[in-house]
This record gives C-alpha cells, structure tokens and sequence, in this order.
C-alpha cells in the first residue's frame, strides 16, 4: 500500500479502493522535512520536523456526493506527496465517508454530519457505518489537537445541494461568548468565500465538534454546487487553493485588517425543524441559497399549520423537506448585527 501511494500519490483513489478500516498505520518522511502517518482509510497526517505554530485540519467527503473540496484536498496532498509543497505546519486531511463517495450519495444511512459530539452513540447506537467512522473521526481530531498548545484551525469543506445567492459561504459555529476571529474572517474572503453564517446555537456538526471541544477556530465551508466526481470546475477553487497552501507553508497571506464589508454576513435567526411527514415547502425545490422572503410569506406548512417569515425580512439557506422528522428543514438568517471580533 505505501509502495501505491507513493507512485501514484493519489491518496483518494487509494482511500475509495480499500473499502476495510486500515489496521495498520504507515509512516515514512519526505526527504529531512516531514513525516506522513496514514492513520485509517482516508485519514493523512503531515507533520514537519521543525517546530510549528498552527495544527490545521481541513476534513472533506463527509457527504459523499460534494466532490469539489474532494478533489481540491486530493491535489494539495498530491503536491505534499510529491514536496513540491513543503508543509511547515502539522496538517491532518480527512477524507470523511468513503463509502458515500463509492456510492456516490450524500449518505449511504444517516447524515453523518449530525453525528458529532457524541450523537453517533445516542439510541439507537452505533448501528450503521456512518455513526462508527463519526465516533472514529472525533478519535482522530483528538489525537491530533491533543496537548497542542499550537493555534488549532478546522476547515470542513462542502459543497451545497443548490445554487446560491453567494456561491461560496462559510457556516461559523456558535461560539458561546468568545469572540469572532477578523483574521479567520479575513483568510475566508481572500480564499473567495463572499458571506458568512454566525450560528446560534450548539449543532452536532463537524466543526462545531472542533470548535467547542478544542477551542479551534472551525467552519463549515460551502464551496460551491455538489457535482459528480471529475465533473467539477475546480478554477472556482483556486483562490482557496491558494490560501490553503499560503496557510501550510507559511507563505505570506497578505491578509487585510478585519472590513465587515469585505464579506456579507448573517445571523441564524431560527431553525426550522420537521416535526410531521405532512411538512412541505411552498416555494419551488430549486429555489437558491439566501433567497430573501418578507414578513409574512408562508414558507412551509405542516399538520395544517403555516410556518411564516416573522420577521421584515429573512433569509433560506439549506431547504431540504426530505430530512427524517426531528431534523433541521430550514435555516433562517438576517444580517448580523456588529459582531464581537478579535
């Protein structure tokens, strides 16, 4: 297996070939500068032999279907492979559901990304595929930010269901009461993302696993539209594949000082859940992200009752009527309010 990747330094196609948990970790070094460890299918480890400031994680695949940041991850690990990137800060790539990706589903049980903070293990249990490798992947950030006193950064990349109103966005998990960070904001917008999400509340996502359990500044990127594997326009990428390799190799970022203007940004004003089998929209299915209704408008209804816009005007980002009930339909943003930055 080390021999296969090595020649190939194709850790994707490595990673959806072998479909068992590997039992055995592989390490090696790239020339006097890195050591790699292959922890599991699907999870890389660069780490320098020189000290460094940063562990950065940047996770992808966790739905199976949102191939873009696959394949971007896929290059970058490609190009350490080959050290024509020389990493100079610990780096962990997370290839999240390998057998979504084989499927070529969101999911192949459940939506992994509600499996988080221990979800995997609330009842029923770990009954399917997807609630072991969430357990296992919080396993392995842990390992990884485990005794860091080093800046610890997540990026959990996606791609939506539908087009958008800001083709890229970024979901800031609640933080509660810590401030933003403008220098992560910054980084965001120079990596091409246009608007920003400021969650309100505690989610059982990836990065909010990250965020309020090691401290680590963590988002839910949103890279554009979900596309078949080979199919995606990865030039709408480059802007972030550029920061991303600015950020490893401690290239200059040339960030600018926090501007509120420099990137749109929301609050989360509510969530909407589904909580009846009756529950429907009463907008089109491909209406975008961030389509704005007034006060008023019905958005949905369920069990007979209207669920309306409360108030002057809100935002949709991520409609999905077919969730199981008990899950999140909808959210809600407006523009957010001076947040509190750092």
């Amino acid at each position: 297996m080390l021999t296969a990747l090595l020649d190939s330094t194709d850790f994707l196609t490595l990673t959806l070939k072998h479909p068992e948990p590997w039992d055995e970790t592989l390490r090696f070094h790239l020339g006097e500068h890195t050591q790699v460890s292959v922890w599991d299918r699907g999870i890389i480890l660069f780490e320098p032999m020189e000290p460094t400031e940063k562990d950065i994680i940047f996770s992808c695949g966790v739905h199976g279907n949102e191939t873009a940041p696959i394949e971007l991850c896929n290059r970058i690990i490609s190009q350490l492979l080959q050290q024509h990137v020389i990493a100079k800060q610990r780096i962990l790539f997370i290839i999240g559901n390998p057998n979504a990706i084989n499927n070529g589903t969101r999911i192949v049980d459940e939506n992994m990304n509600r499996l988080f903070s221990g979800a995997h293990s609330m009842p029923p249990g770990l009954i399917n595929p997807e609630r072991i490798r969430a357990k296992k992947l919080e396993e392995y950030v842990d390992r990884f930010f485990k005794n860091s006193g080093r800046q610890r950064l997540h990026y959990d990349l996606h791609t939506a269901m539908r087009s958008s109103k800001h083709e890229k966005f970024a979901v800031y998990p609640y933080r509660q009461g810590r401030p933003y960070s403008g220098e992560q904001l910054m980084f965001l917008a120079a990596s091409g993302v246009e608007a920003v999400l400021f969650h309100h509340e505690p989610t059982t996502t990836f990065s909010y696993f990250s965020s309020q359990h090691y401290g680590a500044e963590a988002f839910t990127l949103e890279l554009g539209k979900v596309y078949p594997l080979g199919q995606n326009d990865m030039s709408r990428l480059l802007a972030a594949e550029e920061m991303f390799v600015r950020l490893i190799t401690t290239k200059s970022l040339t960030l600018d000082k926090f501007d509120p203007t420099k990137l749109h940004l929301y609050q989360v004003c509510r969530v909407i859940n589904k909580h009846a089998s009756d529950f429907e929209f009463t907008f089109a299915t491909d209406v975008e992200n961030f389509r704005a209704f007034p006060k008023g408008f019905v958005l949905a209804r369920e069990e007979g009752k209207d669920i309306v816009v409360e108030q002057e005007v809100e935002a949709i980002v991520f409609p999905n009527a077919k969730v199981p009930i008990g899950q999140r339909t909808l959210i809600c943003v407006v523009p957010a309010r001076e947040p509190r930055i750092s």
